[in-house]
């Protein structure tokens, strides 16, 4: 438990770093922005592994750069459930979400370094 309160936090501070650094996507406020990052984690975990299995000969194909049309299908999808969530387009989700990405993985890297 303690470990998904960590992620679901990890995600939330990274969101709200991409939503203030990004304008293809914008929130009304900090509740929609956690609520997104639950949802965004959700959909990570149980929908992603699914759409990864079936679009495993296109990831062959562009050498895992499908993976980021996937990040993006979710990003803006888990955006299209919350109220008070915009995103402007598929693009501003594909760059949002990729910046999310990245912040995630740098936020992640920072805590594990802490640690040791």
């Amino acid at each position: 438990m303690k470990r998904f309160i960590l992620k679901w936090f990890v995600s939330s501070v990274a969101l709200l770093i991409v939503l203030h650094l990004f304008s293809g996507v914008a929130s009304e406020g900090l509740m929609p922005t956690i609520i997104m990052a639950l949802i965004l984690g959700l959909l990570n975990t149980f929908i992603k592994p699914i759409i990864n299995f079936f679009a495993f000969p296109l990831e062959i194909v562009t050498l895992g750069l499908f993976t980021l049309i996937i990040n993006a299908f979710l990003f803006y999808l888990s955006a299209k459930f919350i109220h008070g969530i915009y995103v402007a387009g598929f693009w501003s989700a594909f760059w949002a979400a990729l910046l999310f990405s990245i912040f995630s993985f740098l936020i992640n890297s920072l805590i594990k370094a802490e640690k040791r």
